[in-house]
């Protein structure tokens, strides 16, 4: 395992790769946390779950302007676009389902339903399905459930229940059938055949790392990135063994982390701070910059195909909530 220990200085923060380049306000929100975005690339759209407000705000990517706002929502967690179906999936952990609208006029077109607390998922563009996390500690449940859902029917197909009261971030590869899950509740990773309904191995954190959350996979490279929030770390695992890489110093409550496979950079939103790592070969890891962030700024989405990185700042303190938009700097 290589261990880094990293101080981070002023200096990493001014050589951050990313440069603000507007700023979308959004007055009126209440204080309380978004949750996830998503990206609608041909129709120059931008969707961002505002979780404690009970809504999705919709954004253009060519104004960098609010455009809509979808109400009528609990607690908004993730959202998918099925483009060719002109449909939008809005997981409302709140309603305990997922509620589905057309990209038109944004009219409720149906709705499936989960178990209570559903929140994040993991979508396979070959078979139309999402993954959903439901179930667990939110639905007072010692166990939780990952709901298979099939998007061109709106159905759900069936449970695979995980036992933990708490399961956070997923992720596919496409090269294989592999579904690994951050079981939160256990500080371990599972490694799941997705068409099967038991884990095929768990992986434990190093001891004293805990509240796994975020996950992202670099599959050509067979890399597996998870932050833990005690103490906020980044941890790079072999994806095929479950062995520790390397054990990096992050930001605080990181909630969403992508991994860019054209620049070898990984980027870490979370209190204060968005963090960027540069993967120098697969079993090497170093800070590249340090953006200032905000309290609880803890939801980004990197687009690479429209060079951006989008970071939802929710109101506090007397400030209202924003997006900011970040130019990504080679």
């Amino acid at each position: 395992m290589v261990i880094v220990s990293l101080a981070v200085s002023g200096n990493a923060q001014n050589k951050a790769p990313l440069k603000l380049v507007q700023t979308i306000p959004l007055p009126g929100l209440k204080e309380g946390d978004f949750d996830h975005f998503a990206v609608d690339i041909d129709g120059h759209r931008l969707f961002l779950t505002a979780e404690k407000n009970g809504a999705v705000e919709v954004f253009d990517t060519n104004a960098n302007k609010l455009i809509h706002t979808i109400t009528g929502l609990e607690e908004p967690h993730a959202i998918l676009i099925r483009k060719d179906l002109k449909k939008v999936f809005v997981v409302d952990g709140g309603a305990a389902e997922i509620k589905v609208y057309d990209t038109n006029k944004f009219k409720l077109a149906g709705q499936i339903k989960l178990a209570d607390d559903a929140d994040s998922y993991t979508y396979d563009p070959a078979t139309k399905y999402m993954y959903v996390v439901n179930g667990g500690r939110g639905a007072k449940a010692s166990y939780s459930l990952i709901s298979v859902v099939d998007t061109t029917s709106s159905k759900k197909l069936r449970d695979i229940k995980i036992n933990s009261d708490h399961v956070e971030a997923l992720a596919l590869e496409k090269s294989g059938a592999r579904m690994f899950i951050n079981i939160t509740g256990l500080d371990a990773v599972g490694v799941m055949d997705r068409t099967q309904s038991s884990l095929k191995a768990t992986w434990p954190l190093p001891a004293g790392d805990k509240q796994n959350v975020a996950m992202a996979l670099d599959e050509a490279n067979h890399r597996l990135f998870v932050t833990t929030r005690t103490p906020p770390k980044l941890i790079v695992l072999d994806s095929d063994t479950g062995k520790v890489i390397a054990n990096l110093p992050s930001a605080a409550i990181v909630d969403d982390m992508a991994y860019d496979a054209a620049q070898k950079r990984i980027y870490l939103a979370g209190d204060e701070f968005v963090d960027v790592f540069e993967q120098k070969s697969a079993d090497h890891y170093t800070l590249l910059g340090r953006a200032p962030g905000a309290f609880r700024a803890k939801t980004a989405l990197l687009v690479p195909e429209l060079n951006r990185y989008y970071l939802a700042v929710p109101a506090h303190g007397g400030k209202d909530a924003e997006v900011r938009v970040f130019e990504v700097v080679p």
